[in-house]
């Protein structure tokens, strides 16, 4: 099922107008997440809107906005009061003005969007506003409110759609020197340079997102099927600290050796097979507890970690199924 629009409304280049719908170009939906538990009961936590004097429950009727001017002091601002200052942005992206890419400085962009046309009417004039961008190599500046907030927005074409990318106003960014300015002047010999520049030409490759693995998002799955399976989790050993210290040259060296030792590193990097689809919703991700091939692997699993006097696996409380 496609995701709801973020926003409905009209993209606008002077006076050419067509309908359009904004999508999230990005989601973590996808990723394992957790709820918070009672431990004694398996409950799911709640959580309640509380007045902060009386510790009395607040219904959301009740709840307005308030912006904090002093130590128990707010000025009240209502919806309707909202309402009133509504900028034409809310319902229309007005495009400014047209820059190059390369002069958008990385940190100001927040996160991607697709834009596309709503309905069947306004294609004719989607297109015209998409190929203008396309034929000028330029970006398109335009403002948008989300989530009551006017926000800049930058276009691009991509493909048959526009990428609708977020940007971050100068107040938002911080100062860099505030952070670099302590960094010292380092005089860096040619040699080490030379030795980093060949450790660096053994790693380059393609830019292939494709081939990126969470390795992390890989371990939760597989110790929610291990729990599932009721095997027995036994914790690792912390890594030893190593004290050895080697001169930056030595490192240099040494990493170069690694790298040249390396299976595979005298022959190009062979292209990876693209993943298959990720199936969508994390129930599917996780191992069924029912099914031969389940069960067998769950003994492989147990014989490996335990001891070789098999115990009987110990499964999670029955309370847990409560979390979901």
């Amino acid at each position: 099922m496609a995701p709801r629009a973020n926003w409905k409304g009209f993209l606008r280049l002077s006076l050419v107008t067509c309908p359009v719908a904004l999508y999230p170009a990005t989601s973590e939906s996808e990723k394992v997440s957790f709820n918070q538990i009672n431990r004694k009961t398996g409950h799911r936590i709640k959580y309640s809107k509380v007045d902060a004097e009386t510790g009395e429950e607040v219904a959301n009727d009740d709840i307005v906005k308030g912006y904090k001017v002093d130590t128990d002091t707010y000025i009240e601002v209502t919806k309707e009061e909202l309402d009133e200052i509504a900028l034409e942005s809310t319902h229309t992206i007005e495009i400014d003005e047209f820059v190059p890419r390369s002069d958008i400085d990385n940190r100001y962009l927040i996160r991607p969007y697709y834009l596309v046309p709503d309905g069947k009417v306004g294609h004719d004039a989607f297109a015209v506003i998409r190929e203008t961008i396309r034929s000028l190599n330029k970006v398109a500046i335009g403002r948008i409110v989300l989530t009551n907030r006017e926000h800049i927005i930058a276009l691009e074409p991509l493909d048959k759609g526009l990428m609708g990318t977020l940007l971050r106003y100068p107040y938002e960014v911080r100062n860099e020197q505030e952070y670099f300015d302590d960094i010292q002047d380092v005089k860096i010999t040619k040699d080490m340079l030379d030795l980093a520049k060949h450790i660096v030409e053994k790693k380059s490759a393609d830019f292939e997102p494709e081939n990126f693995e969470d390795h992390y998002e890989a371990a939760l799955v597989e110790l929610i099927n291990k729990k599932r399976a009721g095997v027995q989790i036994t914790p690792k050993a912390a890594p030893k600290a190593t004290g050895n210290v080697i001169s930056l040259m030595d490192a240099l060296k040494r990493s170069l050796s690694n790298e040249a030792a390396a299976p595979g590193a005298a022959e190009p990097k062979a292209k990876a097979k693209k993943p298959k689809k990720r199936i969508e919703g994390q129930r599917e991700m996780l191992l069924p507890i029912s099914g031969k091939k389940a069960k067998e692997a769950g003994k492989e699993t147990q014989k490996a970690e335990e001891p070789k006097k098999a115990e009987k696996p110990v499964r999670a409380p029955a309370r847990s199924r409560k979390a979901g």
